[in-house]
């Protein structure tokens, strides 16, 4: 595996900690998005499109670090957006490894080369750089050329400077198992430190919509793709085996959204990453007041096909934590790849979708100005 024995000894008795404790929600990541902005416009995402006064926007290093402690989970994943845009992002990394926790960036390196030197190694921190497979499936996942070399060589000089440097691989309908096989190859033979994989979520305003992976096909591309790593591959993943697992159809998992929360700038994002379906001001208000029994898989039509780690890996992970026996199993027989999948969960309960971004969008900007005015007229009476 790829997770350094010191991240997993920490989340380990983190969660054997809650267990004994008798918490049933808890948080294992932050997913902290200190700013929508990118510059990058992939047509899979739907977490850029906001409009210009929204995506001007950023989290101060006050508000970011405040999330950290009212959260408390182990693991800070930074993401967006493109986080680097972010200039206070270094005080923000230091700040979450000041405090022990492990500090996560996702980027799609295009700035990285230029902003490395802001930085230092740390055992608490790693680079996970943005690559969807060789050079033709990212580019073409990214909407531009040259990406990838570009990534590529921000990944090469991160790890010639001493960093822990991991990928992450979000795939489509059209990924190749075969083509997606030789791509874990080359980055392994980079050198990367570990491999994060992931089925796209089906972002309702994404702009491609055509490529999306149901739970069939997810099942069916990871069992073809961790058949081909059987022969004699040292891939790195940088994710527990039960959730592997999970991926190729192995087990039966709801998704746990509560363990990956995440603080965007418009507040703590109910219910999860994936979906922004509304905002609180504190993360005890997002733990007490969301309705969890009203999302994920089998009760909510927008969850119907999502198998993404943000979901699912807390599960596993706690699962493994709970039943070592059966992390131990995957770990020494392997993933199955072959023979019937574990059963399904039903959608014939779940409620249909609503959409409700735009409504959330507009809410959010008129808050937004609402506290712009309230601010200038402070200043005007404080100047009087």
């Amino acid at each position: 595996m790829g997770i350094p024995v010191r991240q997993v000894a920490m989340i380990g008795s983190y969660v054997l900690r809650q267990h004994l404790k008798g918490n049933k929600r808890y948080p294992l990541v932050l997913m902290l998005e200190p700013l929508f902005k990118c510059n990058l416009a992939c047509q899979g995402c739907g977490k850029i499109d906001y409009p210009d006064a929204i995506l001007d926007r950023r989290l101060s290093v006050e508000d970011a670090l405040e999330a950290v402690d009212e959260c408390g989970a182990p693991v800070v994943s930074i993401a967006g957006g493109e986080p680097l845009i972010h200039k206070d992002l270094p005080k923000i990394v230091e700040g979450i490894i000041a405090r022990k926790k492990f500090a996560i960036v996702c980027t799609n390196a295009l700035l990285l080369s230029k902003k490395i030197g802001q930085y230092k190694p740390s055992p608490y921190f790693t680079w996970s750089i943005h690559l969807d497979g060789d050079q033709e499936m990212h580019d073409k996942s990214v909407s531009q050329q040259g990406v990838y070399d570009r990534a590529v060589a921000a990944l090469k000089l991160a790890k010639e400077k001493g960093f822990r440097v991991t990928i992450n691989c979000t795939f489509f309908n059209n990924a190749d198992p075969e083509s997606v096989a030789k791509f874990f190859d080359t980055v392994t033979e980079m050198g990367v430190d570990g491999i994060t994989v992931s089925p796209g979520y089906a972002y309702e305003r994404a702009p491609d919509q055509q490529h999306f992976l149901n739970r069939s096909a997810t099942k069916e591309l990871f069992r073809g793709i961790f058949e081909r790593g059987k022969k004699g591959k040292r891939w790195a993943f940088n994710q527990s085996g039960l959730f592997l697992d999970f991926l190729a159809g192995n087990q039966s998992y709801h998704c746990t959204p509560w363990g990956n929360p995440t603080r965007t700038v418009f507040g703590w994002q109910k219910p999860c990453y994936l979906l922004g379906e509304g905002y609180v001001a504190t993360f005890k208000e997002l733990m007490e007041q969301t309705d969890w029994d009203s999302y994920g898989t089998g009760n909510y039509e927008k969850c119907a096909d999502c198998m993404v780690h943000c979901g699912y890996e807390a599960t596993a992970v706690v699962d493994s934590v709970r039943k070592p026996w059966k992390a131990a199993a995957v770990a020494l027989r392997g993933i199955r790849t072959t023979g019937p999948t574990a059963p399904e969960i039903s959608l014939e309960n779940q409620r249909p979708a609503e959409f409700v971004f735009s409504r959330n969008v507009q809410q959010n900007l008129a808050e937004m100005r609402a506290a712009e005015a309230d601010e200038r007229s402070k200043k005007r009476a404080t100047a009087a």
